[in-house]
C-alpha cells in the first residue's frame, strides 16, 4: 500500500480545502487534526476492513467499485477470509452455510495488509477510514477504538448490542469530529428519500399507524441442535466472543447463525431495525414513549435463544403507533405491495426500495369529507434517475460516506440516527424479556416504570474489554 503524499495535501488545503471546509462547516467546528485530512476531489481514501465474512465481503465489493478507494488492510478472526481463499474454508461451514460464505478470490491492485487483531489495523496511520462488519456485540468497542485512532467509520447495522453502547458511540463521535455512517441501507434508496420528505409534509394526512413484518418459515428444525466442539482451524473463537461471556464453540452459532442467539444479535436487530428506521423517518418520529411485546419460542425446535414468533407495539407522544411482527414458523405476507405500510387520514402508503403505491382513503362511518388525494405509484428507476441515484441503496450509502469523508459533512445515516433506530430493537427485546408495557424516557434513555428493564440496558463486559 502506498502512503499518500502529505506535502501535496497540505498544498491543496492551503489553496482550497480550508476555505471550502470553513464555508461549509464553520472554521471553529474543525479541529486542526481534521484540517490535515481534507482530501482533493480525486484523491483516494485508504480503507481498512474489520470483519470480511458474509456482509463484510458484500461491502468490500461495493467499496472496490468506487474509483477513489484504495483497499488497504483486512482484519478478521478467520485465516481464509483474510487470505480471500474459499478453498481453505472449513468444509462444514461450506456444507451448512455455503450461501453465506463469501466467494472471495478478488484481485487487488496494491498490497493489502493482514491483521488478525483489529487494534493493529487501527494503529496503521496510513489508513483513513475503516469498515466494521463484525457481529453486533463488537461494533461499539471497534467503532470507539477507531475514532480514538482518528479514523472515519462505516459501521454495519444493527449499530449496537445495547442501548448504553449506542449513546457511548454517539458521544465518541461528537468528541472526535470523525465522520461516522451507519449501514441502514434504505437511507440510500431514492424511493425512501422522496417519501421521507413528502410524508412528513402531510402527503397522506396525519399518519396514525406504521406497520412492517419479517416472515421466514424455519419450521421444523431452524438452526438445528448441536453440541460444543472444537472451533475450525485458523478461527479465533475466544476473540470472536470478545466482551461476551466465554462459552464453547458450536457450529450453529458461528458463522452467520449468531443472529438467532440473544447474546450476539436478534431478528429484531437483524431485520427490525431496517423497517423501524424507514418508518420512523417517514413519520418524523424520534423514539417511542411506550413499548409492549408478546411472543416466544413456540414452534421451531432448535438451539435459538430468541423467539420464533413476536409482535411489538411502539407508542409515540404524537399519538401514532408502529407495529412490527416476526413470524419464523409460517409463510406468506401482509401487504399486497412493498415492505412497509403507513396509514394516514387521506391515504395509505405501501413502499419498498423498488417503488411505492398510495391509495386514497374513503369516507368512513358518519363522515362526508371530500378527499382530493389521487392514487399514485412510483418506481425506483424513475425516482432514482431524477435524484441522480443508482438502484443499489447500499452503494448509494457508501458513495455518500466517501463523499462525506472528503467534505466532512454528516452522512445520510448519522450515528445518532443509527442509534435511535437500533434502540427500537433493544426496546422490543427488553419489553419481551420483562413482559411489561414499558414507559421510555427517550431523552434520559431510561425506563420510568421498571428497574428490571433498566438493568437490561447494558451488560458487564468480559475482561479486558471495555468501552
Amino acid at each position: 500500500m502506498k502512503s499518500r503524499n502529505k506535502t501535496s495535501r497540505r498544498e491543496f488545503i492551503a489553496k482550497t480545502g480550508m476555505i471550502s471546509a470553513g464555508m461549509a462547516l464553520g472554521a471553529s467546528s474543525l479541529k486542526a487534526s481534521v484540517y490535515n485530512r481534507i482530501y482533493g476531489a480525486n484523491e483516494k481514501v485508504n480503507v481498512g476492513f474489520i470483519g470480511i465474512g458474509n456482509r463484510g465481503s458484500q461491502l468490500l465489493g461495493i467499496f472496490m467499485d468506487q474509483p477513489d478507494v484504495c483497499v488497504a488492510a483486512f482484519s478478521d478472526l478467520y485465516g481464509p477470509y483474510m487470505l480471500r481463499d474459499r478453498s481453505k474454508v472449513d468444509p462444514r461451514w461450506l456444507q451448512g452455510l455455503g450461501g453465506q460464505i463469501p466467494k472471495m478470490g478478488e484481485t487487488f491492485t496494491e498490497k493489502v495488509e493482514h491483521y488478525p487483531d483489529f487494534r493493529k489495523l487501527l494503529d496503521n496511520k496510513d489508513i483513513d477510514a475503516v469498515v466494521i462488519a463484525t457481529p453486533d456485540h463488537w461494533h461499539a468497542i471497534q467503532m470507539i477504538s477507531a475514532v480514538n485512532a482518528e479514523k472515519d467509520v462505516y459501521v454495519e447495522k444493527p449499530l449496537t448490542a445495547t442501548i448504553h453502547e449506542g449513546r457511548a458511540m454517539v458521544n465518541a463521535q461528537k468528541a472526535s469530529n470523525r465522520v461516522i455512517a451507519v449501514g441502514l441501507n434504505r437511507r440510500g434508496a431514492a424511493v425512501y428519500q422522496k417519501l421521507a420528505k413528502e410524508i412528513t409534509a402531510g402527503r397522506i394526512g396525519k399518519v396514525s399507524v406504521g406497520k412492517a413484518f419479517r416472515i421466514n418459515n424455519m419450521y421444523p428444525d431452524g438452526i438445528g441442535r448441536m453440541k460444543p466442539e472444537e472451533p475450525p482451524k485458523d478461527f479465533n473463537w475466544d476473540m470472536w466472543l470478545g466482551p461476551r461471556a466465554f462459552r464453547p464453540y458450536q457450529y450453529n452459532i458461528c458463522p452467520y447463525n449468531f443472529r438467532w442467539w440473544g447474546d450476539y444479535s436478534s431478528q429484531m436487530g437483524n431485520w427490525g431495525v431496517h423497517y423501524m428506521d424507514v418508518i420512523r423517518w417517514m413519520m418524523g418520529e424520534k423514539a417511542p414513549v411506550a413499548i409492549s411485546a408478546v411472543g416466544g419460542k413456540y414452534v421451531v425446535d432448535d438451539d435459538r435463544t430468541i423467539p420464533d414468533t413476536m409482535d411489538v407495539i411502539f407508542e409515540f407522544a404524537s399519538g401514532a403507533l408502529i407495529t412490527f411482527s416476526i413470524y419464523e414458523a409460517s409463510s406468506g405476507g401482509f401487504f399486497q405491495y412493498g415492505e412497509v405500510e403507513l396509514r394516514g387520514t387521506l391515504g395509505t402508503l405501501n413502499a419498498g426500495e423498488n417503488g411505492y403505491k398510495i391509495a386514497p382513503s374513503k369516507n368512513g362511518q358518519f363522515q362526508k369529507f371530500t378527499n382530493t388525494l389521487a392514487a399514485e405509484e412510483g418506481v425506483q428507476e424513475d425516482i432514482g434517475k431524477q435524484a441522480g441515484l443508482g438502484d443499489d441503496s447500499t452503494g448509494n450509502l457508501i458513495r455518500n460516506f466517501l463523499d462525506c469523508v472528503k467534505s466532512r459533512q454528516t452522512p445520510w445515516c448519522s450515528i445518532e440516527d443509527g442509534h435511535r433506530s437500533t434502540s427500537f430493537a433493544h426496546l422490543a427485546n427488553i419489553a419481551l424479556a420483562t413482559k411489561e408495557r414499558l414507559q421510555w424516557d427517550f431523552e434520559k434513555e431510561i425506563f420510568t416504570n421498571s428497574q428490571a428493564a433498566n438493568e437490561l440496558l447494558h451488560y458487564e463486559y468480559r475482561k479486558p474489554w471495555k468501552l
